[in-house]
C-alpha cells in the first residue's frame, strides 16, 4: 500500500518551541486510509470475543464480513489496478490470501491479516501526510509581510511575495527577517541557525548577507532585497526536501521484490499441476485435491515471514532504546548504509553554547573567578546566547554575582554596565579593540587570535576601558560522540564525513577531537545535498545523522536519514527515516549493528523456508502428501522461522550491538 507527498487536510497548533511558528498537522482520521483501518479494527475487535464465547456464526459472521470489506476493498482495488498494469501487486495478494483463509474456514486469521495489511497502509499514509505538513510548515518560518521603506522615507506593511529585488525593507529588533538581502545600514546579532545550523547569533552590519526566516536580535537593520519570494534559501529548501522525496527510488523489502515473481511462478505451476494431470486422464477430484495441497505447501508464507519478524523485531528493541525507526524498509535499509555523514551543531555537539577558557590578563589584578564574575553580571540583563552561556558558567563555580547598573547594549558590539563602582565592558575583541596599540590591547588580540584559532568563540571584557581578559566560548562536544565515531568507522570501514555549516576553524577544532579528516564546512542545504549525492554517485548507500532546518533536504536525499530527537527540528524529524528519541548518539551506530544482524536472521529464515518447501513439494509432486500433514507442514515451517525472528527482541540483542 503506498502514498505520496501530496497536499493534505491541516490544522494548525501552537508549536511547543517557544517562539516557533504553528505548526501544520494532518489530523489522522482526516486521512482516508485511517477511517478504513480504524472501521476494520473496531469490528474485528467486535466479533472476536463473539467467536471465542462460542457465540453461533451469525452473530459474529457478518461483523468479520465487514473488516473484510472496509479493510481490504481499498488494497484490493490497488492491486486489481495493478494487475491490469501486468503486475501482481502485494496489496491483491494479501487481500486473496485472507479471502483464501475465509474460503478454508480460518474467518478469524483472514480478518487478522486484513486488520494488520490496513494498519500498515495507514501508518505509512499518515507519515507521508506529516511529512508534508512539516515541509509546508516550513514557509512559517518566514514572516507573511515586511516593513518597506519607500524613497521618501515612508514605511508600508507589504506581503514578503510583493517584495521585488531592489526594494529596502527595515527589520526591527526580535522580527524575522523576510527576504534574502544585503544589510545596507544598521548592526545587529542575527540568529541564522536554520539556515547554516551554527550555534550562535551571527553579527550583521553594512555590507553582510541576511537570509528570509532568520530572526534578528537587538538591533535594527535596513535590508536590501536580493531574491525573490520564491527564490529565497528556505523557499528552496521546501523545494529540495520536495523533489528529494520525490525522486527518491520508492523501496521495497528484498523479500517483496522476489515476491512478485515467486507467487506468479507459482499461480503458474498450480494451474499445472491441476491441467495436466487431467490431460492424461487423472480423476478430478484427486487433481483438484493435489493442487490445492501444491498451493498450500508452495504458497511463500513462511518466505515472507521470513523477512518481516526479524526486522519488526529490530524495530521494536531499537524503540525500547531511544531510537524510533520508522518501518521495517527503514530497519532494512540502515545495514545496508557504507558511508554516514554527520552534521557537526546538535549532532556531534550539544548545540549549546558554554565558556570553555577564562583568561585574565596579567596586570589586570583579576583572576578566573573574578574575571567571570564581572563579565557574567554584565551579561545578566542580556538574553545573548553568549550572555547566557556567561552567565551560566559563573553559576557552576558558585559565584555570587553583584548588581549590574546603568546597563546598556550596542547590537554586534557587546554590553557595558557599572559593577561594583567599575565600568565592565563585554563584547567582540575585534570592534572592541579597534586599532589601540597599547601593550595590553596588543595581549588581549593575540589571545583572542589562539582562542578563534582554536575554534572558539573569543570575548574580550574590559575593566574601565582597559583589557582585563578574554573569555572562550565553544559548543561543547556530546560525551559519547568521540567513542561514536570510532564505532562507526570500525562497523562501516571508513571514517564519517562532517558536513556543516559553521565556519571551518570551528569544524576543523572538533573534527580533530573526534577523529574526523573529512570536513565540509560553511555549507548550506543544498551544498549537504550535493556532497551527499557526490557520496551517492560513487555507488556508496550514505547515512545522513542531523538535526535542523538546514539538515533536511540531505536528510531526504541521502539512502537513510536520522534526526537526533530532543533538539530537532519539525522538519528534520518528519524527513528523517528513524529519530534518536533519547538524543543518545551513540545508539547510531548500535541500531546499524541491530539491523545488519537481522539481515543475518532473515537469510537463515528464508534457508529454513527454503528448505520446508522444497521437501513438501517434492513430496507433493512425488508421491501422495496428505493435505492435512502439508497444512500442518507449512504451518509449521511459518511458527520456526517467526520465532527465530523474534529472537531480536531479547535485551541480548542490543547488548551485543551496542558491543
Amino acid at each position: 500500500m503506498t502514498s505520496t507527498l501530496a497536499p493534505a487536510p491541516a490544522d494548525r497548533a501552537t508549536s511547543a518551541r517557544d517562539g516557533a511558528p504553528p505548526r501544520r498537522r494532518t489530523r489522522v482520521l482526516a486521512l482516508p486510509e485511517a477511517r478504513w483501518a480504524a472501521a476494520a479494527t473496531v469490528f474485528f475487535l467486535l466479533a472476536l470475543p463473539l467467536q471465542l464465547a462460542g457465540a453461533p456464526a451469525w452473530a459474529w459472521g457478518p461483523l468479520y464480513a465487514v473488516t473484510y470489506a472496509a479493510g481490504g476493498w481499498e488494497p484490493g482495488w490497488a492491486g486489481l489496478r495493478a494487475l491490469r498494469e501486468k503486475t501482481l501487486d502485494v496489496d491483491l495478494l494479501m487481500v486473496v490470501a485472507a479471502l483464501g483463509a475465509a474460503a478454508i474456514g480460518q474467518v478469524m486469521d483472514g480478518a487478522l491479516l486484513i486488520v494488520i495489511f490496513a494498519t500498515s497502509g495507514a501508518l505509512e499514509a499518515l507519515a507521508t501526510a506529516r511529512t508534508a505538513d512539516s515541509v509546508r510548515g516550513l514557509l512559517d518560518l518566514a514572516p507573511a509581510t515586511a516593513t518597506r521603506v519607500d524613497a521618501d522615507g515612508g514605511e508600508a506593511s507589504v506581503g514578503v511575495e510583493e517584495l521585488a529585488v531592489g526594494d529596502t525593507v527595515l527589520v526591527r529588533p526580535g522580527e524575522r527577517i523576510g527576504a534574502d538581502g544585503r544589510v545596507l545600514g544598521g548592526a545587529s546579532d542575527v540568529d541564522q541557525a536554520t539556515i547554516t545550523g551554527e550555534p550562535l547569533p551571527v553579527a550583521k552590519e553594512q555590507g553582510d548577507e541576511v537570509f528570509a526566516g532568520t530572526l534578528n536580535g537587538t538591533g535594527a537593520l535596513r535590508i536590501r532585497v536580493e531574491r525573490d519570494a520564491s527564490d529565497t534559501v528556505i523557499a528552496r529548501i521546501v523545494r529540495m526536501v520536495e523533489e528529494a522525496s520525490e525522486t527518491k527510488a520508492p523501496t521495497q523489502l528484498f523479500i517483496e521484490k522476489v515476491e512478485q515473481r515467486y507467487s506468479l511462478g507459482m499461480v503458474v505451476a498450480t494451474l499445472g499441476v491441476f491441467l495436466v494431470p487431467l490431460f492424461f486422464g487423472a480423476n478430478l477430484a484427486d487433481a483438484l485435491l493435489r493442487a490445492m495441497t501444491f498451493m498450500i505447501v508452495a504458497s511463500p508464507c513462511a518466505v515472507v515471514l521470513a523477512t518481516m519478524p526479524p526486522l519488526l523485531s529490530a524495530v521494536a528493541n531499537a524503540g525500547r532504546h531511544g531510537v524510533l525507526v520508522k518501518s521495517a524498509v527503514v530497519m532494512e535499509r540502515l545495514g545496508q548504509v557504507d558511508a554516514v555523514a554527520l552534521d557537526k551543531t546538535g549532532t556531534l555537539t550539544e548545540g549549546t553554547p558554554r565558556v570553555t577558557d577564562v583568561r585574565p590578563l596579567a596586570g589586570s589584578g583579576l583572576d578566573e573567578g573574578e574575571l567571570l564574575r564581572l563579565a557574567a553580571a554584565v551579561e545578566h540583563p542580556s538574553e545573548h546566547p553568549l550572555a547566557r552561556a556567561v552567565v551560566d558558567a559563573a553559576r557552576q563555580r558558585g559565584l555570587a554575582l553583584p548588581v549590574a547598573e546603568d546597563f546598556g547594549s550596542t547590537p554586534g558590539v557587546g554590553v557595558i554596565a557599572t559593577v561594583d563602582g567599575r565600568v565592565v565592558a563585554v563584547g567582540a575583541p575585534g570592534r572592541s579593540l579597534g586599532g589601540a596599540a597599547d601593550a595590553d590591547s596588543t595581549r588581549a588580540a593575540v589571545l583572542a587570535g589562539e582562542l578563534e584559532d582554536g575554534g572558539r568563540t573569543a570575548v574580550l571584557v574590559t575593566v574601565d576601558g582597559t583589557p582585563a581578559g578574554v573569555l572562550g566560548v565553544a559548543d561543547r562536544l556530546r560525551p559519547d560522540a568521540t567513542a561514536t565515531v570510532t564505532s562507526l568507522t570500525s562497523l562501516i570501514g571508513t571514517a564519517p564525513v562532517l558536513l556543516t555549516g559553521d565556519n571551518p576553524r570551528a569544524a576543523a577544532r572538533l573534527a580533530a577531537e573526534v577523529g574526523i579528516e573529512d570536513v565540509r564546512a560553511g555549507l548550506l542545504p543544498q551544498h549537504k545535498v550535493g556532497a551527499v549525492r557526490e557520496l551517492g554517485s560513487a555507488g556508496r548507500k550514505v547515512l545522513v545523522v542531523g538535526d535542523g532546518v538546514n539538515d533536511a533536504p540531505a536528510l531526504a536525499a541521502a539512502h537513510t536519514g536520522v534526526a537526533m530527537g530532543r533538539a530537532g527540528s519539525d522538519l528534520a524529524l518528519e524527513t528523517a527515516d528513524a529519530v534518536v528519541v533519547r538524543d543518545e548518539l551513540a545508539t547510531v551506530p548500535a541500531v546499524i549493528a541491530l539491523s545488519r544482524r537481522a539481515r543475518r536472521l532473515v537469510v537463515q529464515n528464508l534457508v529454513i523456508a527454503g528448505a520446508f518447501i522444497t521437501g513438501l513439494v517434492i513430496w507433493d509432486l512425488a508421491g501422495n502428501l496428505p493435505l492435512p500433514l502439508g497444512v500442518a507442514g507449512h504451518e509449521g515451517s511459518t511458527v520456526i522461522v517467526g520465532l527465530n525472528g523474534l529472537r531480536l527482541l531479547r535485551e541480548a540483542a542490543w547488548k551485543r550491538a551496542t558491543g
